[in-house]
């Protein structure tokens, strides 16, 4: 984890654009990415020792991503962008846009697809 300032048993104020600012992550696949530009930026706010539990803002870049399955149960809140999954299984589609906030479960098998930059607030249970 490359932030340093990381809540630890207390409350925060989430910002769409942290004061600590957003550093550089490599969530995403290099080869995932669809256009020239490789943008991924990321601002943990909350953080347990061991990585199960997460919370931040994540920015990232157009790309195409195939999860078989997802690593991990996930809330999140769309702050701006599109991105669109798909199911693998029955191949249902949902994009997801500015002021949408949705859930995707650990081992869901989906394809992941960002169509323009996706800033989000997340949650993650590992």
């Amino acid at each position: 984890m490359k932030n340093t300032l990381i809540m630890k048993n207390t409350f925060s104020r989430f910002e769409v654009n942290p004061a600590a600012g957003m550093l550089p992550s490599n969530f995403t696949s290099p080869d995932a990415f669809t256009t020239d530009d490789k943008t991924e930026i990321n601002h943990f706010y909350f953080a347990t020792d061991d990585e199960s539990i997460l919370t931040g803002v994540w920015e990232c870049a157009p790309c195409k991503e195939v999860f078989d399955p997802y690593p991990v149960h996930e809330m999140m809140t769309i702050l701006s962008g599109s991105v669109t999954l798909t199911g693998t299984d029955d191949g249902n589609s949902e994009t997801f846009t500015t002021g949408d906030t949705f859930f995707v479960a650990k081992g869901t098998r989906c394809t992941w697809e960002i169509t323009e930059t996706l800033r989000k607030y997340y949650f993650i249970a590992a």
